[in-house]
């Protein structure tokens, strides 16, 4: 996606995408890794420390998807939470969770020292405030589930910060990093073992077989094993997304004074949360940028982003003393059902292919737990997280029971769209020059588009994954489908999978 077609995160104005040269014609690997986020980098990157010969595939460039988009916490802490994640999951499953979150942010620390990575690392605390509608017993609550968990947790009267927050939870250990500058300093060392990376790959189909193999126009990868990375799965039509639920995330970015918010992760206990941390400004002494995120809403449901940016600065205003608000942007998260991610072998059956997906708004500490499972399972090596993140579980319980009901009969409410009811507008010309909107024409549904210069581009406003109708994002300036998270540019092309196909384009265009 080009920077001018979508907001533009803190990381990505402070370090570079890196690009590789596509690839063309066929080639043959170990193991192909299709996506080149913090997911597909570290798995390529723990193989190819093991000596196996890997290719990594991506339209965009390294971190030029979620990744990028990140406010990149590193957490062991739960967003939703130990005393709800031990119901579902039960102690042991709290504690695999606890274990391999926190193994994960201690790996990303391991991995840039050894490999002199420059990208910001650094231990932190962690800390929950109390959401409005929230009382001191869900501290206590979340104090014991923690704990048994085998987390390093405390009850504290106050937090380091500049309003009065009142009681909260510290977590020790937790994390934050540059998630670009990580990403390509595992770029280069993958190159340096052997590795090939290709981004301008747009791939179309994966299959499985004892050779397994990725392709699209014009090039191939055969290898004995294909890892699909791309946040939401394009293998796959139906298993997982019933499983899992995608939501757009807001963020700003806000300078305030060197010193007046002590570095640390900073969460609330509303359902949707606000989370908080600092980042440098590369050559300002006196300043750093303060990045707050949350208003989460289901992608495709709302077209409000500019409510959404002025409350979350109506609430950081109110707590920190923040200068001028620089940066806005937003992100997808894709939220499992029982609130783990699912990693491990495809759960349609293919042979020799994995999938990392379900990130549940902790995708840096999912993505590295992503790299060390599959690379431990292509090697044929256990793993004693490989039952919690199986993507093929069923887990049943009242909370995700819940959880899956309320979604599915969203997706099939969205379906409704399809009747020929009338679109955004009633016409065209109604369509300002910038801006998108749905059109009814006849008994077909159009996504149309007018650019600054006035020309209307039109295309098909069915989803190519399962058929939904798609929404334009006016932040993005993308079609956003309500339904599985797909998002498509303003031309149609692929942003987002699970759609591996562009909408469909209309007669004329």
């Amino acid at each position: 996606m080009k920077s001018s077609e979508r907001s533009v995160s803190v990381w990505e104005t402070t370090h570079p995408q890196a690009e590789f040269p596509p690839l063309r014609g066929v080639a043959e690997a170990d193991v192909c890794v299709v996506g080149a986020g913090l997911a597909g980098m570290t798995t390529a990157y723990l193989l190819a420390r093991e000596g196996k010969k890997v290719v990594v595939l991506d339209d965009n460039g390294v971190g030029g998807g979620e990744s990028g988009q990140t406010t990149a916490h590193l957490a062991s802490a739960q967003d939703d939470f130990y005393h709800v994640l031990e119901k579902v999951h039960g102690e042991e499953g709290a504690k695999l969770i606890y274990q391999s979150h926190q193994a994960a942010v201690d790996r990303i620390g391991e991995i840039a020292t050894a490999e002199g990575i420059e990208c910001d690392y650094q231990h932190v605390d962690g800390y929950y405030f109390l959401g409005p509608d929230e009382t001191p017993d869900f501290l206590q609550t979340e104090l014991e589930a923690a704990r048994r968990a085998g987390g390093t947790v405390e009850i504290v009267e106050k937090l380091p910060v500049p309003f009065d927050s009142g009681p909260g939870l510290r977590f020790s250990r937790q994390g934050e990093f540059h998630p670009l500058k990580y990403l390509e300093g595992l770029a280069r060392c993958i190159q340096r073992d052997g590795g090939r990376i290709h981004t301008g790959n747009h791939v179309l189909e994966v299959e499985g077989g004892s050779t397994a193999a990725a392709r699209g126009d014009g090039f191939e990868v055969r290898a004995g094993a294909v890892v699909v990375a791309t946040n939401s799965p394009i293998n796959d039509r139906l298993t997982i997304h019933t499983k899992q639920a995608p939501y757009r995330t807001y963020v700003i970015g806000a300078r305030v004074p060197i010193g007046a918010v002590p570095h640390g992760l900073y969460w609330d206990t509303q359902e949707h949360y606000h989370y908080v941390r600092l980042a440098r400004i590369p050559g300002d002494l006196t300043h750093e940028m303060l990045v707050v995120g949350g208003e989460d809403h289901k992608t495709g449901h709302e077209n409000d982003m500019q409510v959404r940016f002025d409350r979350l600065e109506a609430w950081t205003r109110a707590r920190f003393p923040i200068e001028q608000v620089t940066l806005r942007w937003s992100g997808q998260v894709l939220e499992p059902m029982d609130f783990v991610a699912f990693i491990g072998r495809d759960p349609g059956g293919q042979e020799n292919v994995y999938i990392a997906t379900g990130d549940s708004g902790q995708g840096m500490t999912h993505s590295t737990i992503a790299g060390i499972l599959i690379s431990d399972l292509v090697l044929g090596r256990p793993n004693p997280w490989e039952k919690l993140y199986d993507p093929k579980r069923k887990t049943i319980s009242k909370d995700s029971m819940k959880e899956f009901t309320v979604e599915n009969v969203d997706v099939a409410v969205q379906y409704t769209d399809l009747l020929p009811l009338g679109g955004d507008v009633k016409s065209a010309e109604e369509i300002a020059p910038g801006t998108g909107a749905v059109l009814q024409r006849g008994l077909h549904k159009v996504a149309a588009y007018r650019d600054e210069n006035g020309k209307l581009h039109e295309q098909s406003a069915i989803c190519t994954h399962l058929g939904c109708v798609v929404q334009w994002n006016g932040l993005e300036r993308s079609w956003d489908c309500p339904c599985h998270g797909s998002r498509f540019a303003t031309d149609g092309a692929v942003l987002n999978g699970p759609a591996p196909y562009p909408l469909k384009k209309l007669e004329g265009e």
